[in-house]
């Protein structure tokens, strides 16, 4: 079980960082992001999570604040599986 929780917050922990650097680059990179092969590859990795938090907010919420949505959601999700893991 430890090892499980441990590889869940591996993978949020992952996906955090990488909404993050999309994130920059996006404020790096302006218009021309999607040129950027850095960034789709972030956005492909990302995608999943932003579809899930995009399905729960109102449809006429723009792209940023979806960003920002899923990595709250994903932050308190990582804090929650390391006190989960420290109770085991």
């Amino acid at each position: 079980m430890f090892f499980a929780i441990a590889a869940l917050r591996a993978v949020v922990e992952m996906l955090a960082l990488c909404l993050l650097a999309q994130g920059l680059l996006y404020v790096i990179s302006g218009r021309q992001r999607h040129g950027n092969p850095i960034y789709r590859l972030f956005a492909l990795i990302t995608h999943f999570p932003r579809r899930l938090i995009s399905m729960l907010l109102p449809l006429a919420t723009p792209p940023w604040v979806v960003g920002l949505s899923c990595f709250a959601v994903l932050f308190i999700l990582w804090i929650s599986l390391a006190l989960a893991r420290s109770f085991l």
